[in-house]
């Protein structure tokens, strides 16, 4: 029942201190005592895990070796495994079975992962909880009476729990990131584009990529997201441009025109602030260069939803955008890119809230119409994707990283936002910040 981490146990199996079969039956065991009150993992495939990690410690002992060698894993039930189903949460797929495996599963096995089942999602991945007439809900792994995030929720809660060391997800609306920060472990969106997303469709579809969308890693080590996004990527990226706390600079967001920031948010973000700049680092908390958030939030949220809903019914009497006003939309995205492109040659990372909110309860009203109260105000609960956006918009890379606990023993995550690319300066970052807001606890 050891919690390694992915790299940890990988470098286990490499020294011949465990097996691939070993880890994988630790790991299967683990779900089976803890994931009966969480719910996240909602499809199993123990059998055939367990033939992969015998065949694997037959390959190694042959010589083979692999980044994630006998690594145990999940995945998001949105990616296609071949031979298990693929739902995306909707009733009307539940027996829909996928023939291939997504290009990144290919990867991953590639790698030495062996994957043991499916984690859970909400219907069309596109809610920050997991709960779905297929599988049901997902519960946080901190305190089930509190939602596990979405989409990837079921995914944060394998991982936080301990079930699993690696996970991957998908992010279009925070979507990786919120549930890592709900849950209190680390999760990275990538730049758009660099990893592939073949095999991430909607059930039996075969389609192009859907804007804004991409895939990537959860974990409870940054070094294994490292690895991880570096497995899967489609192309290499640029080593960090930092790895000292003194020398790094940073402008801190705390808040956002347009949505609330829970108090307690607020209060550790500025006090990992204050630790940066006592450990030299320059940091600024506004910035002439930061484009109008409120305006980008308008271009993001009509984006977003043309992309959710592009295999979907319309409202009656809905008119679909045009195909001008799609290329407008285009523009103003390529606009607020080069903005956020001018502000990162002053500074190294954006620190904002990853969400205004630690996890919420339970909460089945409909999305359009749900209502968030924060620090007793009532707020519209739509207006939190405005955060997520920050770095979705102009497709920036972002690391979610846990900074605090709010008064409720909650964990407090935020978002460490790099420039086009620069991937692993935000993991960097974001490790950085973790070490100074944790470093006298």
């Amino acid at each position: 029942m050891t919690e390694r981490t992915a790299l940890a146990t990988a470098a286990a199996i490499r020294a011949g201190e465990t097996t691939a079969l070993a880890e994988t039956e630790a790991a299967l065991a683990r779900i089976a005592a803890r994931d009966g009150a969480l719910n996240a993992v909602v499809v199993h495939d123990g059998d055939r895990a367990r033939a992969a990690a015998a065949d694997l410690d037959r390959r190694i002992a042959a010589g083979f070796d692999a980044p994630l060698l006998g690594v145990p894993m999940t995945i998001k039930e949105s990616f296609d495994v071949a031979g298990l189903p693929t739902t995306f949460g909707f009733a009307e797929h539940r027996d829909f079975i996928a023939t291939e495996d997504a290009v990144a599963v290919k990867r991953l096995k590639a790698a030495g992962a062996i994957l043991l089942g499916k984690t859970n999602v909400p219907p069309a991945l596109s809610d920050l909880q997991s709960n779905n007439p297929v599988y049901g809900r997902t519960n946080n792994a901190v305190d089930p009476s509190r939602v596990a995030g979405g989409s990837s929720g079921g995914s944060a809660v394998a991982v936080a729990s301990g079930m699993v060391p690696l996970e991957f997800g998908s992010d279009i609306g925070g979507l990786i990131r919120v549930p890592a920060a709900f849950n209190g472990i680390w999760g990275h969106k990538p730049t758009w584009g660099v990893l592939p997303v073949d095999g991430h469709y909607f059930p039996g579809t075969d389609s192009a990529r859907t804007a804004l969308s991409v895939i990537g890693p959860l974990a409870r080590d940054p070094a294994d997201l490292e690895v991880a996004l570096g497995v899967v990527a489609d192309h290499p990226l640029a080593p960090a441009y930092q790895h000292v706390p003194g020398t790094w600079r940073v402008l801190l967001l705390t808040g956002h025109p347009l949505a609330r920031v829970q108090g307690a948010i607020v209060a550790a973000l500025e006090e990992l602030g204050d630790r940066l700049a006592a450990a030299g680092a320059e940091v600024h908390r506004t910035s002439p260069l930061l484009p109008d958030l409120a305006h980008q939030h308008a271009g993001y949220w009509q984006m977003l939803n043309i992309a959710m809903s592009r295999r979907m019914p319309l409202p009656d009497g809905a008119v679909p955008p045009g195909l001008e006003d799609w290329l407008h939309l285009h523009d103003e995205q390529a606009r607020n890119q080069r903005q956020w492109r001018r502000l990162f040659e002053h500074y190294d990372v954006v620190i904002a809230p990853t969400v205004g909110m630690t996890a919420f309860a339970h909460d089945d009203t409909p999305l359009a119409t749900r209502r968030l109260d924060v620090d007793g105000e009532d707020t519209q609960f739509f207006h939190q994707f405005a955060f997520p956006g920050l770095a979705t918009f102009p497709m920036l890379p972002a690391t979610s990283v846990r900074i605090g606990t709010d008064p409720d023993s909650l964990p407090i995550g935020v978002q460490v936002i790099a420039d086009l690319f620069a991937d692993r300066t935000a993991i960097a970052a974001a490790r950085a910040a973790h070490e100074l807001s944790w470093s006298d606890r």
